[in-house]
């Protein structure tokens, strides 16, 4: 387990990086099973011919795909509420989808703890800034700030 946040010591953890994920390559195959899950069948995610005459010159993913894995990305960094019962998404405050990721690239994610605080007794509210970045890109893909209800035992 990487970093272990209890009520003792949350406080010192914000403005902190809490993570960094492994690369993850992103694949024809996922963005289909990701347009037929959502109905969203644009060309530029799933026409691998008409998408070369775009300016990316190939497919990209869809935005809310990548956004989706977060859980999976963030849960490798192992960090988390040592005292928790459980964990609840309770949604983002801001996404913001800066750069396209194409098929074939490699993506990450780093999280660093933007705010924590006891919402009410046994609800502890953590916010963090989660960064996907791209494999060789100058910007990221996208930039969210997560919500994370933990319910304390």
């Amino acid at each position: 387990m990487g970093i272990n946040l209890t009520r003792e010591n949350m406080q010192d953890y914000v403005g902190q990086q809490l993570g960094v994920s492994d690369w993850f390559e992103i694949d024809q195959e996922r963005i289909n099973n990701f347009a037929d899950a959502t109905l969203d069948h644009q060309f530029i995610h799933i026409d691998v011919e008409k998408a070369k005459s775009t300016p990316f010159g190939t497919t990209i993913a869809h935005g809310f795909l990548t956004l989706s894995l977060l859980p999976y990305l963030v849960g490798q960094m192992g960090y988390g509420m040592s005292e928790a019962k459980m964990g609840l998404n309770y949604g983002c405050d801001k996404i913001r989808f800066l750069t396209p990721v194409t098929v074939g690239s490699r993506v990450r994610a780093t999280s660093k703890l933007i705010s924590i605080e006891e919402k009410s007794p046994g609800n502890i509210l953590a916010k963090n800034e989660i960064t996907v970045e791209i494999e060789g890109a100058p910007k990221p893909a996208l930039i969210a700030e997560w919500l994370s209800m933990y319910v304390m035992g």
